[in-house]
């Protein structure tokens, strides 16, 4: 411990030893301190989320009301909404954006590069991240895959439309349609810059956690919310570069005539040069990236979650070693379920029995930490501000749309819906939903660390339960629709007579999107008008117990005056018996013959 009391010794003396002056763009552009790029991340991923949240608006429209002329596509989408009638290669082009922007740049990035930034060096002890200049190379790598992203949106040829799975052949293919031209390619380009952002900053995360703890913050007594992000970077190590050397590859077979993804293709009677490639390996690559990618995104939320459950129901976590048991084992299983998303793809079924035991075994670490959440909950004082109705909702979301998933993790019961609206239900629910309702409770929690001031609690309520009604009145409906058989991403299905009766559900859907989508607004102007007008933030709001409340309000670099705070007790140390408040912080010494708690 010696070692990292000497490390923060220096970094104090460094910070205080030289009174430079920040200049706008010291201070706001190329910062090294986590603080500014957690918030850069956060309005960052938020634009990104406007943007695709906009889309989805846009494609709900067009599905419950087919062909008819609409003002607002004619404006938006020009040449591809002739007379206001959206065109059917615009409509997956914005399904494939749309995934992609929601998935990546915003429950990623937006998600963990806010609140790991934020919280690892503030929760462990530390001055700042291991490498501050490698954080802020971090971010703008992933400002500058964004803009490219926002970019193919205006490509003449249109923006990739492959679906953000972006499945060969029409993803390898620059003839194969508009979407797979120029739009395809920069898909690709900004999706290699993210890749590397993301592998720069999770080296950093699990970096300083393992190396910048301070003295007493053993592994056992650091917050879930640090063993969440420390495991996510972890799983973002291992299984991003895969995805990395597939978008290469099909760079490759894009570009430069290679076959690795192609073989015996015909187009229009004509048959092309490609031969040995498997559309199916890229499958194998991609979701082996792609299903990590699943608990890369819910894991953060998971510890966000579990830190706010425990603060406001002013109570311990209940199963504290558990909770950190189940991280570890969704980690290690994740990287081994990737093929559930390929049971019709030809598999061999021994093969698909496999990955259906694998898939079902993964429910058992996520139930526990659902029980545990709800254990914590159990006869706890609870305190019913924004950020717990949140977690609570999180709670709600994570359940319900991962019981769907045991139908989808069975081989046999998923071919019958597979590519059907039901995937797209469960996966909204347990994934979408569930992390941005994990982001919202974080906004809503450190929000007073972040920027001092407290945001608006009845705009928080207004905002939390019209979304919250939106989110089941959008998803909730979709698992009938896709068990009668409706499949996802067609722009319109009056072709088929057997969905007719479905047509007025699709509409009930959007309806609920569009107000949902709406009410996103009371949320932007809350947090944005807070920043200058909210009421100012005392230094402790919650009466939380983890180190990142013993920071001044005021933020300066370095994040404590003088010297880091020992840690004597674990992060839980809620209505402890023997002390005269319900909340003991972690840098409080324990007294004579106070026992250490560690559920």
């Amino acid at each position: 411990m010696s070692a990292h009391e000497d490390t923060h010794a220096h970094d104090a003396h460094d910070d205080h030893g030289h009174h430079h002056k920040e200049t706008f763009v010291t201070k706001y552009i190329f910062s090294q301190d986590h603080k500014m790029i957690a918030k850069q991340y956060l309005v960052t991923g938020t634009i990104m989320g406007v943007i695709g949240v906009l889309m989805s608006m846009m494609f709900r429209m067009q599905i419950a009301w087919p062909e008819e002329p609409n003002v607002l596509f004619e404006a938006l989408l020009g040449k591809w909404a002739p007379e206001g009638v959206m065109d059917a290669d615009i409509y997956l082009a914005l399904v494939t954006i749309h995934g992609t922007i929601m998935v990546f740049f915003v429950l990623t990035a937006g998600l963990s590069g806010t609140f790991s930034n934020l919280l690892i060096p503030l929760q462990i002890g530390a001055r700042d991240m291991a490498s501050g200049f490698l954080n802020m190379i971090s971010y703008w790598l992933f400002f500058l895959s964004s803009i490219i992203m926002v970019t193919s949106l205006f490509v003449e040829a249109g923006p990739a439309a492959a679906g953000w799975t972006i499945y060969p052949p029409l993803s390898a293919l620059p003839m194969a349609q508009g979407g797979s031209g120029m739009g395809m390619t920069l898909w690709l380009v900004s999706m290699a810059i993210f890749i590397a952002s993301s592998l720069m900053g999770s080296l950093n995360y699990v970096v300083t956690v393992i190396n910048l703890r301070t003295k007493g913050m053993s592994m056992t007594r650091l917050p879930l919310t640090i063993w969440a992000f420390f495991i996510t970077a972890v799983i973002g190590i291992i299984s991003f570069p895969v995805l990395l050397s597939a978008a290469l590859l099909l760079i490759m077979d894009r570009s430069f005539g290679t076959s690795f993804f192609l073989s015996d293709i015909f187009i229009q009677g004509e048959v092309l040069h490609y031969q040995g490639g498997s559309p199916v390996l890229f499958e194998h690559l991609f979701w082996f990236l792609g299903h990590p990618e699943v608990y890369i995104v819910i894991l953060p939320a998971m510890g966000l979650v579990s830190e706010i459950m425990a603060s406001n129901s002013r109570k311990p976590i209940f199963g504290y070693r558990a909770m950190i048991a189940s991280i570890l084992a969704i980690a290690f299983l994740s990287t081994i379920v990737w093929g559930h998303h390929m049971f019709v793809s030809g598999m061999n079924p021994f093969l698909g029995s496999v990955f259906t035991f694998t898939t079902l075994l993964i429910a058992i670490p996520s139930a526990v930490k659902a029980f545990n959440w709800i254990t914590t909950l159990w006869k706890g004082n609870l305190q019913m501000n924004p950020a717990m109705l949140f977690s609570i909702g999180f709670v709600s979301t994570f359940i319900t749309g991962g019981l769907t998933g045991i139908i989808l993790g069975d081989s046999a019961l998923d071919i019958n819906v597979h590519d059907t609206y039901f995937v797209v239900a469960h996966f909204h629910l347990v994934m979408g939903i569930s992390a941005l309702y994990g982001m919202f409770a974080g906004i809503y929690h450190w929000y007073p660390k972040m920027f001092g001031r407290m945001l608006n609690k009845n705009l928080g309520y207004i905002h939390f339960w019209i979304t919250a009604v939106c989110a089941y009145g959008v998803f909730f409906p979709m698992h009938f629709i896709g068990m009668a058989g409706l499949p996802r991403r067609y722009y319109t299905n009056t072709n088929f007579p057997l969905f007719d009766d479905l047509a007025n559900v699709n509409v009930i859907i959007t309806i609920f999107a569009l107000i949902g989508g709406v009410v996103q607004i009371v949320y932007l102007y809350n947090f944005f008008s807070s920043i200058f007008y909210g009421k100012k933030a005392t230094q402790n709001p919650w009466k939380s117990t983890t180190l990142e409340w013993t920071t001044p309000v005021e933020h300066m670099h370095g994040n404590w005056p003088g010297d880091i705070p020992h840690v004597y007790r674990w992060a839980y140390d809620y209505s402890k018996p023997g002390h005269d408040v319900d909340f003991v912080p972690q840098n409080i010494p324990l007294k004579e013959g106070e026992e250490e708690l560690q559920h």
